[in-house]
């Protein structure tokens, strides 16, 4: 018979080398685990070296395709807008550099700047009040120039849109509804007064332009797709499309990659068949890309997209060719000039 004492001490040697085991084991498996451990840090250390280094090389490259850009700027763009005038239109929100760089571009490609006009934030304001007080001023303009106003393709945007058509028979040169310098001042005066434009420091718009430019938001919207700005975006849109020789939307490419961005929704909507679209145009190649779509479509060919973000090419290909300035003997194989293939109804 088993006693108590055997008992009691086969219990605690089962004990003892259960203990003994956790310990032993215990103590491999965390040489083991730490050797595992140290070998995956220093490969993960590894790799995290090799992509900063790769990053770092990127960054390079784009800095210098960027510095190579900004030098060989003015001979990309020479005289491919030669002699023609812009106008800049920003959106509430519209980044600084993008409105400075498309002025620099397309005043190296020998167009004028007539102007600049910021849209507010209470232009795209759809409410009850707001779009009463819009209408009122719609009305008053339209009566006293005798301007039939647009229908509107969305109700809930209709007054913007009439809005946009004033402007634009306003600021852009149109032989059928052309306004004349004074009643641009007094126009566009009466926006302003209501809060729903400004005008560039040295003064709106005193020569019809051919050709518009609309600076996007730099960042996407709230409501994203359905934001009252994006909708109110394509009405001014389709309403400079329709007055000017080519209406052109430039945005940042950071803005433009967003989900609902401006951009976005303007290239999935039935305007972008009426306008082109470039998505960098905070880089110097986007920039360069503003002028040779423009001198694109003055060429006769139609709208696109441009740039780095859902775009159908990164810039018009081939590229419109600048006049040379060289002194060589040209041959016969040298390409026009787009100015020289304008499609009909461009003035100057």
């Amino acid at each position: 018979m088993i006693d108590f004492r055997y008992h009691l001490v086969s219990i605690v040697a089962v004990f003892l080398a259960l203990a003994i085991g956790i310990v032993l084991g215990a103590t491999n498996l965390r040489g083991g685990t730490l050797d595992l451990l140290q070998t995956t840090n220093d490969s993960l250390k590894n790799q995290l070296t090799a992509a900063q280094a790769e990053r770092a090389g990127y960054l390079n490259q784009a800095s210098a395709a960027e510095q190579f850009l900004q030098s060989a700027e003015p001979t990309l763009l020479a005289r491919q807008l030669d002699g023609d005038r812009v106008v800049i239109v920003t959106e509430p929100g519209a980044q600084g550099s993008v409105v400075d760089g498309v002025k620099q571009a397309v005043t190296l490609a020998g167009a004028t700047v007539t102007g600049e006009v910021a849209l507010q934030p209470k232009f795209n304001d759809i409410s009850g009040a707001n779009q009463s007080s819009l209408s009122s001023i719609n009305n008053s303009i339209a009566s006293s120039n005798g301007t039939s106003l647009t229908a509107g393709s969305n109700p809930q945007t209709t007054y913007q849109q009439q809005a946009a058509q004033l402007i634009a028979n306003a600021i852009l040169a149109n032989a059928a509804t052309a306004v004349e310098p004074t009643d641009t001042q007094s126009l566009l005066s009466a926006y302003a007064q209501g809060g729903y434009l400004t005008v560039s420091p040295s003064g709106a718009p005193t020569v019809p332009a051919q050709l518009a430019v609309i600076v996007t938001p730099q960042s996407a919207p709230a409501d994203g797709q359905n934001d009252p700005a994006n909708q109110v975006l394509l009405a001014v849109a389709q309403e400079f499309a329709g007055v000017s020789s080519a209406t052109l939307v430039a945005g940042s490419f950071t803005g433009s990659a967003q989900s609902g961005s401006a951009m976005s929704v303007l290239r999935s909507s039935s305007v972008s068949s009426q306008v082109s679209s470039v998505d960098d145009a905070d880089l110097t190649l986007g920039q360069i890309t503003v002028v040779d779509a423009l001198a694109d479509q003055l060429a006769g060919k139609k709208p696109n997209s441009y740039g780095i973000s859902g775009a159908s090419a990164v810039n018009p290909v081939p590229l419109p060719t600048p006049t040379s300035t060289a002194t060589s003997t040209p041959t016969s194989t040298t390409t026009p000039h787009p100015t020289t293939t304008r499609k009909a109804g461009a003035k100057k």
